[in-house]
């Protein structure tokens, strides 16, 4: 990662919701795959921060349906035995068979809060093989993201527990983050929004506020003794980084370790980050975007001394959703990739990198025409992901 000490940033278009995208001429190859114009005025801090050439691995994959019929689904997990579990937004879980037949709703999943951004949203298999899982929890006074674990036993989750709660509780119905990873040593980091309201926004640079923050937690929701922030009085122990926006996208670098993150900027300025212990990324204090409305975010920073600058970020907006790093044998040319579903222009975004740079961006499944929701890396290989529409597909080398 970089700290701001710079210059600007760049320019970007569109809302994280995803409205219909502006034709397109592909680029020759070599040259930026981003052609529509900025939304901003800045520049980059660093040369290769945004708009980077079209970099194809030339690689022919057919897509395969493997179920379809799924309600809004937002997560996927894999399960040891092949199995598949997908999180419907309206409160739901489902197992999906080997044979694409899903199951009735799993029981035992706790009330959601569906409005808005909210409902039942990531999943994960934990080492313990556990079943953990983010949500909008109702409160009396609102709500607030919230993480749960249980034992999957047949169709039914046991033993469910509520490990973590953001706090404050917040009467909005945006920006609940939720993506949950788990490290190579065992943490569990979660991932928050800021509630998008300007009262929310605010507390994203706050330390007694879980808004906009990386969470960092043991698997029964204890704080880790190396957090950041355990002897600061008054921060929440359990925050890792924080001055974050929404992350909608997280996975754990298969090399490093670190947890790198994609963030949804407002109109312009997506983020990808390395989120690293006890650092401040910035929002709502500087930001590569406008309001949606038009202006400049606050006083129109894209830097400040001590905090981070984004290692990319994407100008017009992604809208990013799920993330997976490639190290599979299946697709021997994408080893290294890193895999970003977008929903605004309804693709899957693969980033070429050396090291924590990008060196190239290509762009897969635009003829679905469905938001993309969530990608991962199957056992098998194979890059599967959810769409908005429905389904669970996965890429396989073509037949």
């Amino acid at each position: 990662m970089r700290s701001l000490s710079l210059i600007a940033a760049a320019a970007v278009l569109a809302a994280c919701g995803g409205q219909p995208s502006e034709a397109q001429t592909p680029p020759a190859a070599g040259t930026s795959l981003e052609t529509r114009p900025a939304n901003t005025n800045y520049q980059p801090a660093f040369p290769g921060q945004t708009r980077a050439p079209l970099k194809s691995a030339g690689i022919a994959f057919d897509t395969v349906t493997v179920a379809e019929g799924l309600q809004r689904p937002w997560g996927l997990a894999f399960l040891a035995d092949g199995r598949m579990l997908v999180t419907e937004k309206g409160g739901t879980l489902r197992i999906v068979g080997k044979d694409g037949k899903l199951s009735d709703p799993v029981g035992g999943v706790p009330a959601v809060d569906a409005k808005g951004q909210g409902g039942l949203l990531d999943v994960v298999v934990g080492p313990d093989g556990l079943i953990y899982w983010s949500f909008a929890e109702p409160r009396a006074d609102g709500n607030g993201t919230a993480v749960a674990r249980g034992k999957l036993d047949g169709n039914a989750l046991t033993d469910v527990k509520v490990i973590w709660r953001m706090t404050p509780t917040y009467n909005g119905d945006k920006h609940y983050g939720s993506r949950l990873a788990f490290s190579k040593d065992g943490f569990l980091f979660i991932t928050t929004g800021e509630r998008s309201d300007m009262a929310g926004r605010m507390q994203a640079q706050k330390l007694d506020a879980a808004f906009g923050k990386v969470i960092r937690i043991l698997p029964d929701g204890a704080v880790p003794k190396d957090n950041p922030f355990t002897s600061v009085a008054g921060a929440l122990p359990t925050i890792w980084s924080y001055g974050h926006r929404n992350i909608q996208s997280a996975a754990i670098h298969p090399k490093t370790g670190e947890l790198w993150t994609v963030e949804h900027g407002p109109r312009g300025g997506d983020e990808l980050n390395v989120a690293r212990r006890g650092k401040d990324y910035g929002w709502p204090t500087i930001n590569y975007g406008n309001e949606y409305s038009g202006g400049p975010i606050g006083e129109g920073l894209t830097q400040k001394a001590g905090m981070e600058q984004p290692l990319y970020y994407w100008d017009p907006v992604i809208a990013p959703s799920g993330m997976a790093f490639y190290e599979a044998d299946l697709f021997p040319a994408w080893k290294g990739s890193v895999f970003i579903g977008g929903m605004k222009d309804k693709d899957l975004v693969r980033l070429t990198l050396e090291g924590e740079k990008v060196v190239g961006e290509e762009r897969l499944l635009k003829d679905l025409g469905q938001r993309i929701r969530d990608v991962r890396v199957g056992p098998d290989g194979a890059v599967y992901v959810l769409t908005d529409g429905g389904s669970l597909i996965k890429l396989v080398p073509k037949a």
